[in-house]
């Protein structure tokens, strides 16, 4: 039996990690892009993307990997039925009831790397990204510049760009700088072969020195333009406000537990939540995983999924409704996993229960 257990779990895990690879890829690379597009509105530095997604990584996958198991029994034991595996497997011996067993144990560790993430690590991931967003709100905008790119900073009051840009952007090369006026009215346009930061000693104030250019003031679509001609131009740069933002999943869950806020404890509801849906959809897909032959191996996906869906979704429901009061907070999400948990038993000892009763009426009848 040790044998088979490490032969069911392997296969499991094989798909599991399969999956949850290509939905890890997926859904992260979606945030990327949205990263990214910031990054190019100067509204974060580029040099922080790939640390705001490894501190986010905790909390896809605390999402991805119940899924990444509920699909990966269904891939695994799907195949083992319809190659007639799962055939041999229960003529020598294996039951139902000790296949369900044992894949509810080798799903343990997959429901205590969930707990960790969605407890612990997920919200201190948060608080690390919630930390680099308040940062970058008090950078300067020349530290969010990127070489080669039309910029627009100051809520749009001003677009910059540079030819080249040294590595710890005090040195620019190619300068354009287009500045608005109040209402949109008139435009200040800079041009220079070369820029530099300093740093005034006394006050600490930022300025960036302009070198060979010119100074263009106009309104567009007018002619009288007054152009002036510089060797070097000074112009202030103002940093950002102080970043407050604050992250709802970045609250750790200590602090949580001591809110009386409902949204705190919905919240609170939530992460413990993940845990327990790993053990109640190894128990559906086990049961949801059989497949006829005669069907093809991915007959059993769409019905499986449209339950996962539904259980994902009546949860997201009942945090809304904790969250708006509306729901007893003793009762919390647990009448969800309660639902599911039903179900799942009903599909995998519910019809045996049915036989042996159907079969003891014939008996009777018989008699």
């Amino acid at each position: 039996m040790s044998i088979i257990f490490r032969y069911l779990i392997r296969q499991v895990m094989i798909s599991m990690v399969a999956v949850s690879g290509i939905l890890l890829l997926v859904f992260m690379s979606g945030r990327f892009l949205k990263y990214l597009s910031s990054a190019a509105e100067g509204q974060i530095a580029a040099d922080v993307l790939f640390s705001i997604m490894a501190y986010r990584f905790p909390g896809f996958l605390e999402l991805i990997l119940p899924l990444g198991l509920f699909i990966g029994i269904l891939l695994a034991y799907g195949r083992m039925y319809m190659e007639s595996e799962m055939t041999v497997l229960f003529a020598c011996g294996l039951s139902d009831r000790q296949l369900l067993v044992k894949t509810l144990l080798g799903s343990l560790p997959v429901m205590l790397i969930v707990g960790a993430m969605s407890l612990v690590v997920s919200p201190w991931g948060m608080k690390q990204v919630e930390r680099i967003f308040n940062e970058q709100r008090q950078a300067t905008e020349f530290e969010m510049l990127a070489p080669g790119r039309f910029q627009s900073f100051s809520s749009g009051g001003r677009v910059t760009y540079t030819e080249s840009l040294s590595d710890d952007k005090r040195e620019l090369q190619g300068v354009f700088i287009a500045e608005y006026g109040r209402g949109g009215e008139g435009v200040t346009i800079f041009t220079a072969t070369a820029g530099s930061q300093i740093i005034d000693q006394d006050t600490g104030s930022r300025f960036l020195i302009l070198e060979n250019g010119g100074r263009f003031d106009g309104s567009p679509g007018e002619l009288d333009y007054n152009i002036t001609g510089f060797e070097a131009y000074g112009l202030k740069i103002e940093s950002g406000e102080k970043g407050t933002r604050q992250l709802e999943e970045g609250i750790s869950t200590p602090d949580l537990m001591k809110s009386d806020d409902p949204e705190d404890r919905a919240l609170l509801h939530w992460r413990f939540s993940l845990p327990l849906i790993v053990p109640i959809v190894t128990l559906l897909a086990v049961r949801l995983s059989r497949v006829n032959p005669r069907q093809g191996r991915f007959f059993h996906l769409l019905p499986a999924m449209l339950v996962y869906i539904t259980y994902l979704g009546l949860l997201i429901v009942a945090r809304d409704a904790l969250a708006d009061g509306k729901v007893p907070e003793w009762i919390g999400m647990l009448w969800v996993h309660a639902l599911f948990l039903l179900l799942g038993l009903w599909l995998q000892f519910g019809p045996a229960w049915l036989h042996k009763r159907r079969a003891l009426k014939e008996a009777r009848a018989d008699v």
